[in-house]
């Protein structure tokens, strides 16, 4: 059997931005099959496998994590073979540059591809002031002669380029180093609950999956919660560490309580039942303000309302080739997740809906 380290390195090391989550969204229809009784699609390209109840008045929850990871898009090829880009998802200039990608043509062949950086040679004497580059003036090189022998091996404008990275396990084995926890982490977390849920009953129509293109402003929640018409949601994320830097967020302290963060503001009833759940099922949890938003901004907005929370890890260094997090965190956040769908029944949703 494949270990949690094992099955976060294939995951992780997969490839997609948004727009292109296929390599992710054929990882998850391979695994969730077997699992559910059906396998359904959003527009957008969402997917997500269905486990149905034979309760009666048996709730509809959606579990929802997102399969798109930050990078780039070739917007021009220049004539001297480089390309200029721009960025998908949110990245801070200073983690970009002399870094290692892959280029994925129309025809999907790979192409290394490093982003430039300005040697210390170039910034003496009166250069020295120069302002970091924004993402876009970022100039990035796969070692071609010029435009023609660039486009003579398929690229153009529209390619994507991902962050290319291996993911590795500290030296202490508690932790692992790799791109894309944000957010294979969810990803895992779907896969991983339905298989402990295979054969087990539940009081609720279970709705698990992911959604597209969260990193570019959360647009697939508003696809897959409009389709599913859930009574709840649940979006399952990776969040920011702030522990090197003073802030709340520390790996190896368990999985979030997602309180606040500047697009959600967790309801009171649905904040008890996730404490008092935590404490039942003994999970190690902590209390998080969130800095930016996940898919639950996107989806409590939808049809009339929809009470929705985030669950979640912290991860440091997010956003980049080299994310850092506690592999406990990833167990801690799973036995909540079983936890919290194993009590979602008729009775418990209405409380939550303060009904």
């Amino acid at each position: 059997m494949s270990t949690l380290f094992e099955k976060i390195k294939e995951v992780t090391e997969l490839d997609g931005i948004a727009g292109y989550e296929h390599q992710v969204r054929h990882f998850l229809r391979q695994k969730m099959t077997p699992l559910v009784d059906r396998v359904e699609t959003d527009g957008l390209g969402g997917i997500f496998g269905i486990k149905e109840s034979q309760a009666v008045d048996a709730p509809k929850i959606l579990v929802a994590a997102h399969m798109d990871e930050v990078g780039f898009m070739v917007t021009e090829i220049k004539a001297n073979g480089s390309l200029s880009v721009v960025g998908i998802g949110g990245w801070n200039s200073l983690v970009v540059s002399s870094q290692r990608f892959t280029l994925y043509t129309r025809q999907g062949k790979a192409i290394p591809v490093v982003s430039g950086s300005v040697p210390p040679h170039f910034l003496r004497g009166a250069a020295a002031s120069q302002a970091l580059p924004a993402v876009s003036d970022i100039i990035f090189d796969a070692g071609f002669s010029d435009k023609a022998e660039a486009e003579s091996f398929g690229l153009a404008p529209g390619d994507i380029i991902v962050p290319q990275a291996e993911t590795i396990l500290t030296a202490n084995q508690k932790n692992v180093i790799s791109k894309a926890w944000d957010n294979r982490y969810g990803v895992l977390m779907v896969t991983e609950l339905l298989a402990a849920l295979k054969d087990q009953a539940l009081n609720n129509h279970l709705i698990a999956g992911a959604n597209v293109q969260e990193e570019v402003g959360l647009r697939g929640a508003h696809v897959s919660t409009h389709q599913f018409d859930p009574e709840l949601f649940f979006a399952v994320d990776c969040s920011p560490a702030g522990d090197i830097y003073g802030d709340q967020g520390t790996i190896g302290e368990g999985t979030l309580i997602r309180f606040y963060d500047p697009g959600h503001v967790m309801l009171k009833d649905m904040r008890d039942f996730l404490l008092i759940t935590a404490e039942e099922a003994g999970i190690t949890y902590q209390y998080y303000c969130g800095k930016g938003g996940t898919d639950a901004g996107a989806a409590h907005l939808q049809n009339n309302g929809i009470p929705s929370t985030t669950i979640g890890v912290c991860a440091r260094y997010i956003h980049s080739h080299q994310t850092l997090y506690a592999l406990d965190d990833f167990i801690q956040a799973q036995a909540f997740l079983q936890a919290i769908v194993k009590k979602l029944d008729r009775t418990t949703v209405n409380t939550i809906k303060g009904y």
